[in-house]
Parts: C-alpha cells; structure tokens; sequence
C-alpha cells in the first residue's frame, strides 16, 4: 500500500501555513494556530480520525481570525487530495454521529471529487474561547473546495456552544475515517461507475 501522506505550504499576505499529514497513522497531533480552542478542534480530527497531523499558522490574529480559520481549513483541503491520490481500493463515503452530553451531530462525507457544503448548525453562542464559531463554517468550506469532498454537517441537538463545535469535529474525523478506509473488496478499484473520481 502506498504511503498516504502529504506536506503542503501555503503562503499569502495574511498567512503562512505548513500541514503535514499521514492519513494512516495512529492520531498524533502537533497543532499551533494561535487560537486555542480551534487547536483542540483540531486535535479531535487526528485522535478521533487516526490521522497524523502538523499544523502551524501563522496569521494576521490583531484583525481576528477569520484568514488563519480559513486558510488552514484551504491548506489541509489540498494536503487531503494529494495524500488520497487516485482513491483507489478506498470506500469513498462515510458517516459517523457523535454525541457529548446534550449535544449530538451527523456528518456525512463523500470523497467525490466534487466540493459541496451543506452545514446546519445553530451555535448557542458566538464566541468559544477566542474562536468566533462563524468561521466554523469557513473552515470546512475550505476544506471541501480544495479537497474535492462533499461534506453534509448537521448539529441535531445541543444547548452548549463548545459541546456542538466538539460534536461536529469529531463526527467530521469519524466519517473521514471510515471513507479513507482501504475495502478489501475493491482493492485497486476506483469506486465510482465513471472510473475515475
């Protein structure tokens, strides 16, 4: 099996980003954005997805922190395409619901070449820690335009900001997880009827 990992650095006006990853690996993580709580989000998609994940950004922080969310959501997006490569013998689709206490989300991913976002979650609160939950959603848009997923986001139930945002990541790794499988029964084989994703 081919080594699925990638490092990817992205530079801009407003960022300067490196990720690593190692989609089999065992979930280490080593994460610096400057923003905390959006770190431990983070953590959440190596630990609970089982991927090996660097990330270090910096950012333009004395604005906010929409361009470093952002970024880092563009950046991993594109380490993802080019650590899945071709998407051969892999299951293409997963799904995971995750619950933490009251709150309780689906998400639902498909590796299918094409970036689509659907996310419907009702923050209890603006802010969580230093991390506006806005940009929540620009996160994963990111991340689905330069990953090539589509990506369905659902918070079910939740009265507490830090428990839904919890949910949703660790929903978003399990279903990564499961899609980024290797299926023994379509070893070499490319899951789509098109022949190619």
């Amino acid at each position: 099996m081919t080594a699925r990992i990638a490092e990817v650095h992205r530079r801009t006006s407003e960022t300067d980003i490196r990720v690593r990853i190692n989609l089999d690996g065992s979930g280490a993580a080593q994460l610096n954005t400057g923003i905390g709580f959006f770190d431990h989000m983070l953590e959440q998609i190596a630990r609970h997805g089982l991927i090996d994940l660097m990330i270090e950004a910096q950012g333009d922080l004395h604005i906010d922190g929409h361009h470093t969310v952002e970024d880092v959501g563009i950046t991993l997006g594109q380490a993802f395409a080019q650590a899945v490569g071709d998407k051969k013998g892999i299951r293409r689709y997963g799904h995971a619901y995750v619950p933490l206490d009251e709150a309780l989300s689906r998400v639902v991913v498909d590796f299918s070449g094409r970036p689509g976002l659907h996310m419907r979650v009702d923050f209890k609160s603006g802010m969580i820690g230093t991390l506006d939950t806005q940009l929540v959603y620009e996160f994963f848009q990111g991340f689905v335009n330069h990953a090539g997923v589509t990506l369905h986001i659902d918070n079910l139930h939740g009265d507490n900001a830090h428990h839904q945002c919890e949910t949703v990541f660790k929903a978003f790794a399990r279903a990564l997880r499961a899609a980024l499988e290797h299926d023994p029964r379509m070893s070499g084989v490319i899951p789509s009827t098109k022949g190619s994703l």
